[in-house]
C-alpha cells in the first residue's frame, strides 16, 4: 500500500536529474519537533560523504505539534514529507526509500544524533567488505551509558522467557538468556540484528531484500529486516568503534501508550507466525502466542500503575 503523502522540496526534480549524493538519510518523525532539530543539526554538521552534503528527507507522521513547519523554516534543504495521518515506522521509511537513490541511505531516529566520525568510518568499513549490507554503531544514552539494545540476537525462546522474566538483564546472565544485551566486553563483528535507531543501509542489498515490512505499525520491523537480510546472505555488522547519540524512548515517553503497547507485542506474534510457527507444531505455537498475551496484559497493567504512581509523585 503506497501512502497518500505530500512532499515539499524546491529542488527535488533537479536532484533526481543529477548524480544523487552518497548519503540519503532517511528520519521518521512524530510529535518530535526539540528533538528533531538536534537531529538534523548533527546530520548538518557530520553527514557529508565525499565532500557532498546528504540529502535529508524527514517523513512526518501527521504531527500536530509544528513539527513540520519548523523543519519547513530552519531547514529548506530538507525534503519533507508529509503523511495524512499517523501511518508508523515501516510505511514512512518506506515513503522516502522509494524515492532516494543514493548507494548509501541512513535510517536514523529523530531522537538520535550522529557524532564526527560515525559515517566516514562505517562507509569505509563497508567499503571494504562489500559482503557487509547493513551496519550499527553503538547507542550512548544522553547520561553516558550504553544502550544495549544496539544489537541483538534473533529472538529464541530461552532469550524471550529471560528477558520476560528480567533476569536476562544483567551482564552476568548466561547468554542464552541476555539476547537482548549488547555487552561492553563485546567488540566489532557480524550480528543478528542492529537497532532502527540507527542503521547504515547499502543500496545495493536493500534492492535486492526490499523494504520494510508493513504489516508492523511501530516495533518489531527493524528485526524483520535484519532477519530478511541474513536470509538474503547480507552480513549485519556492529561496529562500537564509533557512536551516535540516542534518548532512549524519546518519542513515546517512559512508559509505553496503550495503542504503542499493543503494536509492540503484535509485532512480536507478526514476527514469529512470519518466520518461526511455520517450522513448529501448532500446539507449541498456540503456547508462544498466549505467552505473548499473558505478556501484552502484564505490561497494560504495569504502565497504568506506574502512570498513577507518576501522577501522584507531582502532586
Amino acid at each position: 500500500m503506497e501512502a497518500d503523502v505530500s512532499t515539499q522540496h524546491e529542488s527535488a526534480e533537479e536532484a533526481e536529474r543529477g548524480s544523487p549524493p552518497p548519503l540519503a538519510v532517511v528520519v521518521i518523525a512524530y510529535e518530535s519537533r526539540q528533538m528533531l532539530g538536534e537531529c538534523l543539526d548533527s546530520i548538518r554538521a557530520y553527514g557529508a560523504l565525499g565532500g557532498r552534503p546528504a540529502e535529508i528527507h524527514v517523513v512526518d507522521n501527521a504531527s500536530a505539534d509544528g513539527t513540520v513547519e519548523m523543519v519547513r523554516q530552519r531547514y529548506p534543504d530538507v525534503i519533507v514529507h508529509r503523511l495524512p495521518r499517523n501511518l508508523g515506522f515501516s510505511t514512512g521509511n518506506n515513503v522516502a526509500l522509494r524515492l532516494v537513490r543514493s548507494p548509501w541511505v541512513l535510517l536514523l531516529n529523530p531522537d538520535a544524533a550522529i557524532q564526527e566520525d560515525t559515517i566516514p568510518t562505517l562507509v569505509d568499513l563497508m567499503e571494504r567488505r562489500p559482503e557487509i549490507g547493513m551496519v550499527g554503531c553503538k547507542l550512548v544514552k544522553p547520561d553516558g551509558t550504553l544502550d544495549h539494545a544496539a544489537k541483538r540476537s534473533f529472538p529464541t525462546f530461552l532469550g524471550a522467557i529471560g528477558h520476560f522474566l528480567r533476569v536476562g538483564r544483567s551482564d552476568v546472565a548466561p547468554r542464552a538468556l541476555r539476547q537482548y544485551r549488547a555487552p561492553l566486553r563485546e567488540g566489532a563483528g557480524p550480528v543478528d540484528a542492529v537497532n532502527g535507531a540507527f542503521m547504515l543501509i547499502r543500496r545495493e542489498a536493500l534492492d535486492e531484500v526490499g523494504h520494510f515490512d508493513e504489516g508492523y505499525w511501530m516495533y518489531g520491523e527493524d528485526l524483520d529486516l535484519c532477519y530478511r537480510f541474513a536470509q538474503a546472505g547480507w552480513s549485519v555488522w556492529y561496529e562500537p568503534s564509533v557512536a551516535a547519540m540516542h534518548i532512549k524512548a524519546g518519542t513515546t515517553g517512559r512508559h509505553r501508550p496503550f495503542r504503542q503497547n499493543r503494536a509492540f507485542h503484535e509485532a512480536m506474534v507478526r514476527f514469529y507466525r512470519k518466520f518461526y510457527a511455520p517450522r513448529y507444531p501448532a500446539p507449541l505455537n498456540a503456547l508462544v502466542y498466549a505467552g505473548i498475551g499473558v505478556k501484552f496484559a502484564s505490561s497494560v497493567v504495569t504502565n497504568a500503575v506506574s502512570r498513577r504512581l507518576e501522577r501522584r509523585r507531582r502532586r
